[in-house]
């Protein structure tokens, strides 16, 4: 029941997101701004803490990747202002002050203060309204922030739970659920690499999202190519990252995320099975994460799991494509007014 119950609120909290960034007041530019912060962040630890600093045992390295991850407040309060167009200045007074405060209450706490900047910038005098950013931002923030933490832990807590009870008790069930939300949650704009920062995956969770959103990228190569979304440019675009793509991706959702969950169940269930494990959390991105893989892994087993989810994915990719072929299809050409080649030639002809 826990795993039910952890299950569905992971889909309340991506609903929930995804309802906000095309909802709410600058939701898309706020999204973007905490993927930036999670960037900025998780995955410089994850390169330079364990990639390199843990694999060729450079404590330097090391711990500037430890530095950079626990600043994901810092972040996020600074990129949410900037990405509403604050001063810098302001900004970065509203990040500092949110240092020690986790990613996500930062970025509610960031996103609702950015208004009120908003209004001082427009109805303060020029020089006195530092004085007022200083007097009333960081407080106003902070105590945000201090009063939304605990519920926002909670539900945050609620589905580490449920994802431990369930690698505990059925770790297979577990390893498919992730394989299947946790790439699709890639190709909207919430962003995969944000979720999993959010939520505190690590361990085979983590791996099952890292690995997982690399084999949808070799499912939608073949998925994209054979459909007919566009050239071999769109194919190669969605197969590096996802999120370039989202346009047709959001037109096409029926054949892409149909084909993408199931084959991602099963890719879970190969990474579980091989009980590959990426220590670090916000590791849920194409390449990256694959790297990363290789420094808490044997290269061997990494190496065969992913050659398994390669094989798994194509084969997908093609039945995807067989099974949605008469299905009404949304092309580059339709949604960008871009010509494919195929009707560049037609047109040359």
């Amino acid at each position: 029941m826990q795993i039910v119950i952890g299950v569905l609120v992971l889909l309340a909290v991506i609903a929930a997101l995804t309802l906000f960034t095309f909802k709410a007041p600058n939701g898309k530019k706020a999204i973007s701004a905490l993927s930036g912060a999670a960037c900025a962040t998780f995955l410089p630890q994850a390169f330079l803490s364990y990639a390199i600093g843990g694999v060729f045992h450079i404590d330097f390295i090391k711990q500037i990747g430890d530095t950079m991850g626990s600043l994901g407040g810092l972040a996020a309060g600074t990129l949410v202002p900037l990405a509403f167009g604050i001063s810098p200045v302001f900004s970065v007074l509203i990040g500092v002050s949110l240092l020690k405060v986790k990613l996500l209450p930062a970025f509610i706490a960031a996103y609702a203060v950015a208004f009120v900047l908003k209004q001082i910038e427009k109805r303060v005098p020029e020089g006195i309204d530092l004085i007022v950013v200083v007097l009333v931002g960081p407080a106003l923030a902070n105590g945000i922030a201090a009063l939304i933490s605990p519920a926002v832990l909670q539900v945050l807590h609620i589905i580490g739970n449920a994802i431990v009870s369930a690698e505990q008790s059925n770790p297979m069930v577990m390893a498919a659920i992730l394989g299947a939300i946790i790439p699709l949650v890639g190709m909207t704009p919430l962003s995969s690499m944000v979720l999993t920062s959010l939520i505190g995956l690590t361990g085979v969770p983590m791996a099952v999202g890292a690995l997982g959103c690399t084999g949808n990228s070799f499912l939608n190569f073949s998925l994209f190519r054979k459909l007919n979304f566009g050239g071999n440019s769109t194919a190669v675009a969605v197969t590096v990252e996802p999120l370039t793509q989202i346009d047709i991706i959001s037109a096409n959702p029926i054949p892409i995320f149909a084909t993408n969950a199931i084959a991602g169940a099963i890719n879970g269930m190969i990474v579980g099975a091989f009980h590959l494990v990426i220590n670090v959390t916000g590791m849920a991105t194409p390449w990256a994460g694959l790297i990363v893989a290789f420094g808490f892994n044997q290269a061997a087993s990494v190496a065969i799991a992913t050659l398994l989810i390669l094989i798994n994915s194509t084969i997908w990719g093609y039945v995807g494509a067989y099974v949605f072929r008469n299905f009404k299809i949304h092309t580059v050409s339709e949604i960008r007014g871009e010509a494919t080649p195929a009707a560049a030639e037609t047109a040359n002809a």
